[in-house]
């Protein structure tokens, strides 16, 4: 973050300091006040007491289960400088900086971190992404793209609340150039919130999907709130949308400035000028995208006069990509990463090649590893960070297009239920069931949990069964269990009777299989 006095924090979120326990010697309210940068200086942000250190600013957030009003002590023994409460806690180690409420106050000292950077000189440019999937793996995308080029500052794994925002935020110091911001949201209003903290001069939108369908009670209003990414650009801020998807085409029309396009573009009403597609696309052996990124003639950007215009489809410019990651589906978020980075000058080719050497982004998204779990071997893919119903039927696609010249392929997929979906819960969860067993899943292990879990894993199971006996030609082997443990023995058992098996691991983080992967972590190796 920018180094900035106690004194400096007070006044950005415009709390008050009390002073710390005059038995513990820590320095008062005066000193605070007074002292200069050099002697406070505030240069990290934790809401971890045990993540404090020399220089840290604890902000005590209180939770369901802890408070961190309870760990201020903790934190001023790890060398934290002061605290930001919602409350004066007698007798604390450090300074504290009283504010009536603990996450805005996170939020107010973010934003007012981003403005003091983009005060100072030097480039600097705050690109936000949502959509109801893929988020998190364009932000990985992404990273690794203009991190070739700058400074760059991304949240670590799926942190794009208002919790989490500010926190990647006040990571962003005088030498960074890129602010990566992953917005999501659970209502409609909560991305309009995290664009007041974090102003975007890019805002990408990926999808409009059925994820949490059930808080926000409708597609419309999804795409509602996905809409106010566009909505909270700066005045002069680019707009990056996908072409194929008609909810986020159409924010088009509310775009302030230049749009940038990304799609496969397989209708001519979605290709546009400068729009980046991928045209001939095939999978290697080990389910990872092959294709030719192409630009297509034209401007690079349209806006909302301009799309009127006759578009012109000619070729400008091409390149191979082999894409380091697992999934057709992440094609599309190989574009709208690749459409940003284009915007900031990398060339096609470059782009191309920073594609192919990804091999890494946040845990439990299509990680691909062979295990040996007690001299019972298959390939996993691990996809269980989250699922919704698109997110399912992307990993279920990365299973079917596993393929190995030399060996039969055995696919089996451990499926989880699926949360916050409303009163389709239940037909969604059996169009899933239904969709991976026509395409040609070999076997499907549905895992429950508690009492909710296990009807929605029922429901799974049950959608699967009906397609494969009106299927002819599939015939599914179909498990029902009650957790994730019980999935690893059926998981085990599958594998020990059918050689090259490849397993396929999703679901929502209460089914427990992102545990599951973990279990197996010690007996993978990387493929």
């Amino acid at each position: 973050m920018i180094t900035m006095s106690v004194a400096e924090v007070a006044n950005a979120v415009s709390g008050r300091i009390a002073a710390a326990s005059a038995e513990s010697g820590a320095a008062g309210a005066a000193d605070a006040a007074e002292a200069s940068p050099s002697d406070t200086g505030v240069t990290a942000v934790v809401t971890d007491s045990r993540q404090a250190a020399p220089g840290s600013l604890f902000v005590a957030i209180p939770g369901e289960r802890v408070d961190g009003h309870d760990f201020l002590d903790a934190a001023a023994r790890n060398g934290a400088l002061a605290a930001i409460v919602d409350h004066e806690v007698p007798g604390a180690a450090l300074a504290q900086i009283v504010v009536g409420d603990c996450v805005r106050a996170l939020g107010e000292l973010a934003k007012y971190n981003l403005a003091c950077r983009r005060a100072q000189s030097g480039g600097f440019s705050i690109v936000a992404i949502t959509g109801s999937v893929g988020k998190t793996t364009t932000k990985d995308l992404l990273h690794a793209l203009l991190g070739s080029l700058a400074p760059t500052v991304a949240p670590v794994g799926s942190f794009n609340n208002e919790i989490g925002l500010p926190i990647t935020a006040l990571q962003v110091d005088a030498d960074t150039r890129f602010l990566i911001a992953e917005m999501g949201a659970n209502h409609v209003g909560e991305i309009a919130k995290l664009t007041q903290i974090a102003p975007p001069d890019i805002s990408v939108v990926l999808k409009v999907g059925t994820a949490h369908l059930g808080e926000f009670g409708s597609v419309e209003r999804i795409a509602q709130a996905k809409s106010e990414i566009v909505r909270g650009l700066l005045p002069e801020g680019a707009t990056v949308l996908n072409a194929d998807d008609s909810r986020v085409s159409a924010m088009a029309n509310i775009a302030p400035a230049d749009i940038l396009w990304f799609g496969l573009g397989e209708e001519p009403r979605n290709v546009h000028p400068g729009m980046l597609r991928a045209e001939h696309i095939e999978t290697d052996e080990l389910g990872r995208p092959v294709f030719t990124l192409v630009r297509v003639g034209g401007a690079d950007a349209s806006n909302a006069a301009g799309q009127a215009k006759a578009r012109q489809t000619a070729v400008e410019q091409q390149a191979t990509v082999h894409l380091g990651l697992a999934g057709s589906h992440n094609v599309m978020n190989a574009l709208a990463a690749a459409a940003v980075a284009a915007h900031f000058g990398m060339s096609l080719d470059a782009i191309a090649r920073e594609l192919q050497d990804i091999g890494h982004v946040s845990p439990h998204r299509m990680a691909v590893s062979r295990v040996d779990d007690e001299g019972v071997a298959f390939t996993l893919i691990d996809d269980s960070f989250n699922a919704n119903p698109d997110s399912m039927k992307a990993g279920i696609e990365g299973l079917r297009s596993w393929k190995r010249d030399d060996a039969t392929i055995y696919r089996v997929a451990v499926l989880g239920a699926m949360l916050e979906l409303g009163d389709e819960e239940t037909a969604l969860h059996e169009s899933i069931g239904a969709y991976a067993a026509s395409r040609g899943i070999d076997a499907l292990v549905a895992v429950g949990g508690d009492a909710h879990l296990d009807a929605l894993a029922a429901s799974l199971a049950h959608g699967a069964s009906q397609e494969s006996e009106r299927l002819a030609d599939a015939h599914v082997s179909v498990d029902l269990v009650h957790n994730a443990e019980y999935a690893r023995l059926a998981v085990m058992d599958l594998a020990r009777a059918h050689r090259g098996a490849v397993v396929l691991l999703k679901g929502s983080h209460a089914s427990g299989l992102s545990a599951l992967a973990e279990q197996w972590a010690p007996v993978r190796a990387e493929v």
